[in-house]
């Protein structure tokens, strides 16, 4: 029934509150210490709501026995499932969850009890993490209740985010940041002899992604639940994640990551939602109703199980939904085999299912390999577009307005199968023409590129296709015939041109160029940054740019500050709210901007400077504790911390901390360290495990860690620190600290890259190439807040043919780098004998000799401005307060405008939806 609102949030009431006020849900600046921080307008409107149901608005003034009638005459409701007798139920779920301490403590309490199984003998840490976890995700399941109820009953355009993997870390933190409960929920647990923040540690991150690709997917989907957009996300459920980084000896070792072995208390099994995927098989005609249908049939099929995750908005009652597909076999076991005592055969159509989703990226160095990379792709885009359809019916009947409906967007390559799969189903599965589908699929696509290197970009073997997708393949040659004829008749293109822009590479084998597809077909395409975005439409995709103008945007990266800042960083949150006199600035970073007129502030810089002092003090106490290694917090703390790969040049910059180390030595020699600047320079990423340059190069920082961290000699002036198993909860423990960090690819190869978002965003000094996101960042904080050096992209080619012939590396500063390689000062010379031959110029591809010198001069005067506190801080400053426009808030209303054409859909909190 309809009720009267109450106060926003009540914390000292236990009774259960009404869900259609959601008065329960306040400003999550009420509960991180901001006394006399104004709330955010839009909940502090609840206090003021009139009478509102809000699972069932529409019929709000209805007597409970008229709502059911009117429920079960209502097609368009997700929760259509509702029978007459059911009143009771529903007055029951029409509350939400109180957030007082009393009904936190005995929801956990509860969990641990009746969840777990676990009684008051072995509540231990571990449990009393499952069950706050647990008591959050009910929460959270009632906010992703309501909001699924409202995209579907106002039945708007919904965007799906298809991307490979989610690099999401963990999710207790942020669950209740973004639902404004972090104050109760420590006060509850310290009750309890718990700290908030040990129970968060006791969270593995979730095995889903690997790098930036992945933590993008995962900024996106909490912006577009922050901004209030009806979305899903889609990817696979990995079993064993990548792999979790050890070092043995100076090595990367790979150990399967489990991070499901203590379960996952934030996803909720779907068995109500499976799909069949077929694999391999063959294609054959028959003629029905005189027309030739295509029928793929035999092989091999797998079911794909649902995971949901809800993912919530910040200061929102939105909740969207990460959905990812397990594989399983359709027979669970093979008896007969069993009974015949072949007991392997018995289970091993399971095994062959399960593998689907087992890792993330197998090794393709392999055929099988190969085919097992296409068999993810395909399992996962199928499963989707299945269930996309299947929602898209169950509120629609005419597919003309499918595009109107759905917006799909591809993240890079990987679904790009999706593709031909949807033409697939609309024809072979519901009896639509050729045109027509192409049509509905041309409308519906979007794709993000993510790499400027053609030999990035994914391509698949015919044979491997014919093998895997026969039925695929035959749709993949008819868009192609379709392509060129329209190549040849409309714009009178000759071999060559045709030859470059097929889908299909021609040679032996054949290939199929993703990419190509994706662009052909999608009705647009966006680069990552603006350098980006010009280098697609100027090189790489420069005749499809002249052949579809309009289609090549940019939609520049960005990062979520819910995460990146309030959560990561709650000293530095603490202290912007309180000079902003707001945390509104977490929802609208721009507002950031106001801490500019604080820059020139003596006091506010010692605080700021304080601040950052507390952040490196608490990196330091954990790398003493995690690796035994201790650090000055009061040095200069430089950092790269990602994905170990020859273009993002991590050698170039252990080799700048050898040469350092050499003229440490020296002055060490002569008793001349006096002003030296000390230095703690920290690594951190992983190599894929067949990328064995990229392991040496971890092999060698390791080295040179050993060398110079037990010289006694320089007097602790310099300190390497590779940290092992990087990924986002480590990230969040050193962005905060750093002084500086390494952005420094070669011009030209680095699509975007958010770390440097991250680490200006955190009031560190980027050190950096004009590349990427770089250049935006650089325009937006001021060109005397950034490091810049090397060369620039239009300079790329001209100096690589010109290093051709030259066969002697020409800085002599990087000749005595690899001197003291080659001499054994770090141990064993022989692993690195590849990658010092590879550093003369006609091998050199990174160019790592040519910004060799500029490199290192940048960092002299790094080292200068360090030492005058006042100007380095107000550096760091301007360098937090130009960062607004790169909030992932802002990207994903740039998608929404320029490419999904979608707007949010706003939950109404004063009165009716």
């Amino acid at each position: 029934k309809a009720v009267e609102a109450q106060p926003v949030r009540s914390e000292s009431c236990c009774k259960s509150v009404p869900r259609e006020i959601m008065s329960n849900f306040s400003s999550p600046s009420q509960h991180r210490g901001n006394e006399g921080i104004k709330k955010n307008a839009a909940i502090s409107a609840l206090s003021k709501a009139g009478p509102k149901v809000f699972r069932y608005p529409s019929q709000s003034n209805l007597s409970w026995d008229s709502q059911k009638k009117a429920i079960q005459e209502n097609k368009s409701s997700e929760d259509i499932m509702l029978a007459t007798d059911q009143s009771l139920l529903w007055k029951m779920m029409s509350t939400y969850i109180q957030n007082d301490l009393p009904t936190i403590q005995r929801q956990i309490t509860d969990h641990v009890e009746y969840t777990l199984a676990c009684d008051r003998s072995n509540f231990s840490k571990y449990n009393a993490y499952q069950a706050t976890a647990y008591s959050a995700r009910d929460r959270l399941i009632e906010f992703y209740q309501d909001s699924n109820f409202r995209f579907a009953e106002a039945n708007s355009k919904r965007v799906y985010y298809l991307s490979i993997e989610y690099l999401l870390g963990r999710s207790l933190g942020n669950a209740l940041l973004n639902l404004g409960v972090e104050g109760n929920y420590g006060k509850a647990l310290k009750q309890f002899g718990f700290g908030l923040e040990d129970l968060a540690d006791q969270e593995l991150d979730a095995g889903l992604g690997n790098g930036g690709l992945g933590r993008l997917a995962a900024c996106f989907l909490d912006s577009m639940a922050t901004k209030n957009y009806a979305a899903w996300g889609y990817g696979i459920r990995y079993t064993y994640g990548m792999f979790r980084q050890q070092i043995f000896q100076g090595w990367q070792a790979e150990i399967p990551d489990l991070w499901l072995k203590g379960g996952n208390p934030w996803e909720v099994t779907r068995l109500d939602r499976k799909f069949n995927v077929r694999l391999g098989g063959n294609v054959r005609v028959e003629n029905v109703n005189g027309k030739n249908k295509s029928i793929w049939e035999n092989g091999e099929v797998v079911v794909a199980v649902a995971y949901d995750t809800p993912i919530p908005g910040y200061d929102t009652p939105t909740c969207i939904n990460l959905r990812l597909w397990s594989s399983e076999p359709t027979n669970e076991f093979d008896l007969a085999s069993f009974n015949d005592g072949n007991y392997y055969k018995a289970i091993e159509r399971r095994q062959s299912a399960e593998a689907i989703s087992s890792v993330l990226y197998p090794n393709d160095n392999t055929e099988e390999g190969k085919i097992l990379r296409l068999k993810q792709q395909y399992f996962f885009c199928s499963a989707t577009l299945q269930d996309i359809i299947r929602r898209f019916l169950r509120y629609n009947s005419d597919w003309k307005t499918f595009p109107e409906k759905v917006a799909i967007q591809l993240n890079d390559t990987h679904p790009t199968i999706s593709i031909p799969e949807l033409m697939r189903l609309l024809i072979d599965e519901h009896g639509l023409e050729w045109d027509a589908a192409e049509a509905i699929c041309r409308k519906t696509f979007a794709y993000t590129n993510h790499t400027v290197m053609p030999e990035a970009l994914e391509k698949w073997s015919v044979p491997v296709l014919e093998r895997l997708l026969p039925r695929h393949l035959e749709i993949v040659y008819e868009i192609n015939a379709r392509f060129i004829n329209f190549l040849r008749t409309e714009r009178k293109a000759d071999d060559a041109t045709v030859s470059r822009l097929s889908i299909i590479q021609e040679g032996n084998p054949k290939f199929v160029r993703m990419a190509n597809m994706a662009v052909i077909f999608c009705h647009h395409v966006n680069g990552v940054a603006a350098l980006h975005t010009e280098i697609l439409k100027d090189s790489l995709f420069h005749e499809y740019h002249e052949m579809f103008p309009g289609k090549l945007v940019n939609v520049t990266n960005g990062i979520t500050p819910r995460r990146w800042l309030s959560l990561c960083n709650p000293r530095l949150t603490k202290l912007i709210t309180k000079t902003l006199g707001s945390s509104d600035f977490l929802t609208h970073l721009d507002l950031l901007e106001g801490l500019r007129a604080h820059a020139d502030d003596a006091a506010f810089q010692q605080q700021w400077a304080e601040v950052k002092l507390q952040n490196k003090k608490s990196l330091a106490k954990h790398l003493e504790t995690t690796m035994g290694i201790t650090v000055d917090p009061n040095a200069l703390f430089d950092i790269q911390v990602k994905r170990i790969h020859e273009y993002k040049r991590q050698l170039m910059n252990i080799l700048r901390v050898i040469y350092q180390y050499k003229e440490l030595r020296t002055k060490a020699a002569s008793g001349n360290l006096a002003g030296c600047v000390p230095r703690v320079v920290i690594f951190a990423g992983k190599a894929a495990p067949a990328y064995f340059r990229a392991k040496h190069i971890i092999k060698l920082i390791n080295a040179v860690s050993e060398r110079v961290n037990n010289d006694t000699s320089i007097n602790n002036l310099l300190k390497v620190v590779f940290m092992p198993n990087y990924n986002v909860s480590l990230a969040e423990k050193i962005i905060p600290a750093n002084d500086i960090s390494e952005h420094i690819s070669t011009a030209g190869t680095e699509a975007s890259g958010t770390s440097n978002m991250k680490f200006a965003l955190n009031a560190g000094l980027i050190v950096g190439t004009l590349d990427g996101a770089n250049i935006e960042i650089r325009d937006a904080i001021g060109h005397d807040n950034m490091f810049i050096f090397g060369l620039l992209n239009e300079q790329i080619n001209a100096t690589r043919s010109a290093n051709s012939t030259k066969h002697v590396i020409e800085s002599s500063r990087l000749q005595e780098a690899v001197n003291e390689i080659r001499s054994g000062v770090f141990g064993d010379p022989s692993p690195y004998f590849e990658i010092c031959d590879n550093l003369i110029p006609s091998r050199d591809h990174y160019l790592l000799g040519n910004d060799f010198d500029s490199f290192y001069e940048v960092h002299q005067t790094v080292e200068k401005e360090f030492q005058n506190k006042a100007v380095w801080t107000k550096k760091c400053i301007m360098s937090t307060a130009g960062m607004g426009k790169f909030s992932s808030d802002r990207s994903v209303q740039d998608y929404a405008k320029l490419i999904w054409n979608v707007e949010p859909l706003e939950p109404n909190l004063h009165g009716s939806q």
